[in-house]
């Protein structure tokens, strides 16, 4: 084992690993966050579901409106000052939304946490893609997601145990990883923009955003986009939905939920990388396929199991769905995108993830507040099932074009 973490290390540069240690620290914050948060705002505020969802819509939208911005600002003057404004805005954003106590003036943060917290996401995403071979981009988000899932292997059940005495210490921890994480990227992260080519160099910052012509224009991409939105509307329900469902209708404690995400990230961890490898040489639409199905498998276990074991084994299903999913998206984001815009492609791959956020919960919410919720996890299944049909589609359409060469940089037409 210890030889093939060895061989596993030597295989990636060395800024990579740091920039997936600098990702651990500020994902722990997070993970001890926000399992917790829709349990949080029910109990502060004395709401139900349908206001927790529409308080994920206003922050998923205004976050899509900054990953915009971002994605622009990353590609024009670089990777590494957007990721440090999004940690640092991201921390004191949670310092901010765990002193309020009024639910009018936590809707005004939220709008504020949105706009500027996710501004560093595409930038991370890019740092990826530019550190390593198009070859190694699926194994490589596929590490970053172990760091990512370590952390929430961890948080979770410390979360657990810190909600139950006060949600306060849990936004104060979040903030603090997030600033350690902008003190190492300051300190230790290089800047990792491929070289600027003459014509975009001479881009005004405007001319830059109105690249987002090229990305609209991509047809097939923006297909894969509206696919991936209905795939992640399922998965938006396991950090904002279950977590609710479980205790209200199953009467499962934070400190259970906590345990059940804790396994899931364990699972990551272990199993992730090997999995990574294991789908390397199959077309990544039909990998996506099979991720969709499972998650269908999986969410819709929860609609018709009743015990605490078999809640586990939902999950379990959920994160093997995961493991291909996610890191495969991710590789073929990379994939689509023309080297010099990379920062625009990823930033709007956040619409596959800000709708599902916007509409997923607050959809949840309404069927949970006014008809039976186990509904969730049926609606849930059938949406899954749709999206894996729609995946196999898009593999006959488009495979050919994903499994040529990579797209060469768009040069003047990111100016378009």
């Amino acid at each position: 084992m210890l030889t093939r973490l060895r061989t596993v290390y030597s295989n990636f540069p060395s800024t990579f690993w740091t920039l997936v240690g600098a990702t651990f620290v500020d994902r722990l914050g997070g993970a001890l966050l926000f399992p917790f948060f829709a349990l949080y705002i029910t109990a502060r505020f004395g709401v139900g579901m349908t206001e927790v969802g529409i308080l994920f819509a206003i922050f998923a939208l205004t976050s899509l409106v900054g990953g915009l911005v971002g994605g622009a600002v990353t590609d024009r003057f670089g990777r590494r000052w957007m990721l440090l404004f999004g940690l640092v805005t991201s921390g004191l954003s949670s310092v901010l939304m765990g002193l309020v106590s009024d639910l009018p003036l936590f809707y005004g943060i939220t709008v504020f946490v949105g706009l500027l917290s996710n501004t560093g996401g595409p930038a991370q995403q890019a740092m990826v893609a530019d550190l390593l071979p198009e070859e190694k981009h699926a194994e490589g988000f596929g590490i970053l997601r172990v760091a990512a899932n370590l952390a929430v292997a961890i948080g979770p059940a410390i979360g657990g145990f810190v909600a139950a005495r006060s949600y306060l210490a849990l936004f104060l921890i979040d903030a603090a990883s997030s600033l350690v994480t902008a003190g190492i990227v300051y300190l230790v992260l290089p800047e990792t923009r491929p070289e600027s080519t003459a014509a975009e160099g001479e881009q005004t910052f405007l001319e830059t955003v109105r690249g987002y012509s090229v990305v609209l224009r991509d047809r097939p991409y923006l297909a894969f986009i509206l696919v991936s939105i209905a795939t992640l509307i399922v998965y938006a329900q396991m950090n904002s939905t279950l977590s609710v469902y479980l205790r209200d209708v199953h009467g499962i404690p934070e400190q259970g939920f906590g345990w059940i995400l804790s396994m899931n990230a364990t699972m990551v961890v272990l199993f992730q990388f090997a999995v990574s490898r294991r789908i390397k040489g199959y077309p990544p639409l039909l990998v996506m396929l099979l991720g969709a199905l499972l998650y269908a498998v999986g969410f819709g276990l929860y609609g018709v199991v009743a015990s605490y074991p078999l809640f586990f084994l939902a999950m379990g299903i959920i994160t093997i769905g995961e493991m291909v999913f996610i890191p495969v998206s991710q590789a073929l984001v990379a994939r689509f995108a023309p080297a010099d815009m990379r920062g625009r492609y990823m930033a709007f791959f956040g619409f596959a993830w800000t709708i599902p956020m916007a509409t997923g919960p607050l959809a949840a919410g309404l069927i949970m507040d006014n008809l039976a919720p186990e509904l969730v996890w049926f609606a849930a299944a059938l949406l899954g099932l749709l999206a894996a049909v729609a995946y196999g589609a898009l593999h006959l359409r488009i495979g050919v074009r994903l499994a040529a060469s990579p797209p060469v940089p768009a040069g003047p037409a990111a100016g378009d």
